[in-house]
């Protein structure tokens, strides 16, 4: 995560069955329900016939139109025809000259559908340029064999760039029925450009949580009950039960408060194999938190020299997965460091001067890479179908510092298999931000890119019985159409997912949720040396304050 002046705001990080292998990493289906848009039956409700059925992917043309270029042709309208034109649009610097805008008034709701021929059966992909705003509420729809597939368009604001979305239908045949929606609520509007048909699907392959802390949650009293508070539950079991397919564990080498341990990640690892989802073990190679601002050695490594350090990380990342595998617990991924844009294990791998008055100045780039190498080695001996991954962030300081990091480490020979990135909207840019760095760092290094942290609010109001200061409040700037409630919590986490998985290249895989079960109790603040330190993340969680399950943010894990 990004610093921020105060330390507590520095909060770094850290499908049932077999495992996600880096083989099969990038083919993985995680059946119907991970594709995106839910699955729906029809409700019966009568649809407005477009003009003509034409053929669609491998059978023709496909869409008619689809550019927008000859007004509406080839598109039915339903709703009021004031409410969908074509004309320019676009944000100032990329306007188009032949966008489909609808804007319905409030209350009321517009569509403009168009139908394709497929044929024999075959998965289906929708692709649109897309740009929206309001509170939301426009939509992409595929409509095939009584189902509907149905992805939200993001609110990107009036400044807001385009966005790359798709929504996928597996094995439509027949009639398709393509549909552009948007329901009028608080000033919403969508703008659609570029519309493509094709064959294939697109899925949240990757639907993930952190679940580090709940240990030491549970064992300073946290509950968790269900959404009415009736009953005591699990929330490992609730997670996985709601659709989860992956859980993220950091590991400390010997940290004060005795927590995310090796030992304590094999508890945890067979907690979440239990409950149906893989394990990602995130290695921090230090005894705390690990961010841009921080990367400090272990204790019982300090005054190694890089070779010692080489040594070091190979053993405590074979140490700990070899406790997992003697466990008979499977690892699906590794993170050999935690958001390491400034390197690890300051300053003999550091990526710039990050203190000018010690005795190490400069880059250090042939001792991060080595270090990488060892615990990337490390995992394969232990797990060799396990997928390496090397975890960054601040995407919104440009693409630039992103390539340029990969093309170092990887122009020294560092093995790793996935890429991992932190987005945060309070600190990380816009959504097309994120789908930017997706996209381009997926066809640079021909690697799947998983977003392994994000986090969104659902309320702006502290804990009143563990009162500290949280991270995100009112004054923290929030993207527009997504207010700090329950419902706008689950529409951004769905957001991010979405764009993620939709960018170009089909390298996204899917987002993993920060800490979900991070409620506020005494005793388990951030502060790893005191016991006294708050949570500032607890209006970040997917339970509220009084430990009841959100139900609106869980069903996004579907």
């Amino acid at each position: 995560m990004t610093s921020t002046p105060h330390p507590a705001h520095r909060i770094p990080t850290g499908s049932p069955g077999s495992s996600i292998s880096r083989r099969g990493l990038s083919r993985l289906a995680v059946g119907g329900a991970a594709a995106i848009g839910a699955t729906a039956a029809v409700d019966g409700t009568a649809l407005a016939a477009p003009p003509s059925v034409r053929p669609g992917p491998g059978g023709g043309s496909g869409l008619v139109n689809a550019g927008f270029t000859d007004e509406l042709s080839g598109w039915s309208v339903s709703g009021a025809p004031s409410a969908a034109s074509v004309g320019a649009g676009g944000p100032t610097g990329d306007r188009r000259p032949d966008v489909l805008r609808l804007e319905p008034t409030d209350g009321a709701e517009v569509t403009a559908r168009q139908r394709v021929q497929l044929g024999r059966g075959r998965d289906t992909v929708l692709r649109a340029r897309v740009r929206a705003g309001g509170e939301g509420g426009a939509a992409l729809e595929l409509r095939t064999r009584g189902r509907v597939h149905r992805t939200s368009v993001p609110v990107t604001g009036d400044d807001g760039l385009w966005l790359d979305l798709a929504v996928g239908a597996p094995e439509a045949r027949g009639t398709l029925e393509v549909s552009l929606t948007v329901t009028g609520r608080d000033g919403a509007w969508a703008e659609f450009d570029d519309l493509e048909l094709e064959a294939g699907a697109v899925e949240r392959s990757v639907r993930g949580v952190d679940l580090s802390g709940v240990p030491k949650n549970e064992a300073h009293g946290a509950e968790y009950t269900t959404a009415d508070g009736s009953a005591a539950v699990d929330p490992v079991e609730v997670i996985g039960a709601h659709g989860a397919n992956l859980g993220r564990l950091r590991v400390w080498v010997d940290p004060a408060d005795g927590y995310c341990t090796p030992e304590h990640t094999l508890a945890m690892a067979r907690r979440i194999r239990a409950a149906g989802m893989d394990v990602l073990v995130d290695l921090h190679y230090s005894d705390e938190w690990t961010d841009p601002g921080a990367q400090h050695v272990p204790a019982a490594w300090a005054g190694l020299d890089a070779d010692g350090l080489v040594t070091a990380v190979a053993e405590h990342t074979r140490r700990t997965l070899t406790l997992l595998r003697e466990a008979g617990v499977d690892v699906a991924m590794v993170q050999v460091g935690n958001e390491i844009n400034p390197g690890m294990l300051w300053p003999l791998g550091q990526t710039w001067d990050v203190d000018e008055s010690d005795d190490v100045a400069g880059a250090q780039w042939e001792n991060l890479a080595r270090f990488l190498t060892a615990g990337s080695r490390a995992v394969t001996e232990v797990y060799p179908d396990a997928a390496v991954m090397l975890h960054l962030t601040n995407i919104h300081d440009g693409i630039d510092g992103l390539t340029w990091w990969l093309d170092e480490a990887q122009g020294r020979g560092v093995p790793f298999d996935l890429i991992g990135l932190s987005y945060y909207p309070y600190w990380h840019g816009t959504l097309a931000d994120l789908q930017e760095a997706v996209a381009v760092l997926g066809a640079r290094y021909d690697r799947d890119v998983i977003v392994v942290e994000t986090a969104y609010p659902f309320t702006l109001e502290d804990d009143p019985r563990v009162p500290y200061p949280n991270i995100v409040t009112e004054e923290t700037p929030l993207p527009e159409g997504y207010p700090a409630t329950p419902s706008g919590q689950a529409a951004f986490f769905r957001a991010v997912q979405d764009v993620t998985v939709s960018a170009a290249g089909g390298h996204g895989r899917g987002a993993v949720y920060w800490e979900p079960a991070w409620t506020a109790v005494e005793g388990a603040g951030w502060d790893l040396h005191d016991p006294a330190s708050g949570n500032a993340w607890e209006n970040q969680a997917m339970f509220d304050h009084e430990g009841r399950a959100l139900p609106e943010v869980l069903a996004e894990l579907r």
